[in-house]
């Protein structure tokens, strides 16, 4: 985002807590390997002179007349928001807020958040008020790692502000700093759109990614069935979308990422009787055993089996272990007896083991589980594991044709549990 505005010809300052991070951004170097065009781009703007890093916020939001925050919020187990480094940045916000200038939260917050939490933060640490003083938004980011700058044209942008003056200060800022596509499929043109209010803005946030979870959630459950019922649930899916109002999405092994594991649990947070969206969470988080389950029933007893996981990354071509289902799968196996080890082409071995993940170096396996869907596993074949005679993709990726002679399964092809 920062390369974004900065190359709409805004000076640009990007904060951040980490050493390494800044000083890597003003080397013009990505701190993060995989996102289209960044590397490029960023050089762009630092050696034009519009964007720079440092690590003193409030130092650079002085200088600032609008601020984006885009701190990450985790839950804890129980659901529960934690809030410190949240509010350790709106701190340092506020101690170097200036008159007329705009806040924008961009991370995903629970409804009522910016208003109840963070806007008389922001009053008490900068003796401004808001909406009178500055102005105070939210407008979430809906970008997909890899494809951020591609998101930002595509992707109406929302905002909400806490009164009228502040949502008119957040659709100027954002129109001066985005691109949008054209598109013909929106009830209203591409751009940025007013949604009303910060907790409108909040709960569309919340509302369009506990969908995506509950929609796999119910294919994961289609496919269990399917799996029971000797029927190919990948069929099913692409019979059922050929009308224009099914959207199902596909199953697999594992949700992870930033966004959809954590952010149910946040609507959870404000609407706790939701029970659809806890079953869907459970269902979820309950792929990865249930994997194993299918491991178990194809190869026999697991206890002292050599398993290799392949992908230790949450998506494919994402070097990314957020909220990864290596972490849980691995757990599963161990669980039986099984000695899991982890490949994956973005971690060197050492990076592997920093996580806690044994890292396979050519020990010879007897069975294999794939996590992540890695373009390489397309290609992946029985030859390059020749002591594998199980073979349990998670992510319907691997090719048939290059398995032959190995028990293959797939979640949701009806040869399963």
């Amino acid at each position: 985002m920062a390369v974004q505005f900065a190359a709409k010809g805004h000076q640009v300052t990007g904060a951040d807590t980490d050493p390494r991070v800044v000083a890597e951004v003003n080397a013009a170097t990505t701190p993060f390997p995989g996102e289209e065009q960044l590397a490029e781009r960023l050089a762009e703007v630092v050696s034009a002179g519009r964007l720079t890093a440092t690590t003193d916020t409030t130092e650079a939001v002085a200088g600032a007349e609008a601020v984006v925050v885009v701190v990450p919020l985790f839950v804890d187990d129980r659901g529960t928001p934690d809030f410190r480094a949240m509010d350790a940045a709106t701190r340092a916000v506020a101690a170097g807020l200036r008159p007329g200038a705009l806040v924008s939260y961009e991370t995903t917050l629970p409804v009522g958040t910016t208003r109840d939490r963070f806007a008389p933060m922001l009053q008490e640490g900068s003796r401004l008020l808001p909406e009178r003083d500055f102005s105070l938004v939210f407008s979430p980011e809906r970008v997909f790692t890899g494809r951020v700058f591609t998101d930002l044209r595509r992707y109406p942008k929302l905002v909400g502000g806490i009164g009228p003056a502040s949502a008119k200060d957040g659709v100027r800022f954002y129109e001066a700093v985005l691109d949008f596509d054209a598109r013909s499929d929106l009830p209203r043109p591409n751009g940025v759109w007013d949604l009303g209010t910060a907790e409108a803005a909040e709960l569309a946030k919340l509302a369009e990614t506990t969908y995506r979870d509950v929609n796999i959630a119910l294919a994961n459950r289609f496919a269990r069935f399917a799996d029971r019922s000797g029927i190919d649930i990948e069929a099913v899916i692409e019979a059922c979308n050929t009308q224009p109002y099914s959207h199902l999405h596909r199953p697999g092994i594992a949700v992870g990422g930033h966004c959809i594991p954590v952010y149910p649990r946040m609507y959870l947070w404000n609407d706790p009787g939701a029970e659809l969206v806890r079953a869907a969470r459970e269902t979820n988080e309950a792929m990865p055993a249930h994997v194993v389950d299918l491991l178990a029933d194809a190869y026999g007893d697991l206890d002292g089996a050599e398993v290799l996981v392949l992908g230790a990354a949450y998506r494919g071509g994402v070097k990314e272990t957020a909220f990864s289902g290596v972490f849980p799968t691995v757990e599963a196996l161990r669980a039986r007896g099984a000695r899991p080890y982890v490949t994956d082409p973005l971690y060197e071995p050492g990076e592997l083991a920093d996580m806690g993940l044994r890292p396979h170096t050519g020990q010879p396996v007897t069975a294999a589980v794939v996590q992540a869907d890695h373009d390489a596993y397309r290609r992946l074949c029985a030859d390059q594991l020749p002591t594998v005679r199980v073979l349990v993709d998670g992510r319907r990726i691997t090719d048939p044709a290059l398995w032959a002679g190995v028990r293959r399964v797939v979640v949701g092809d009806g040869a399963g549990r």
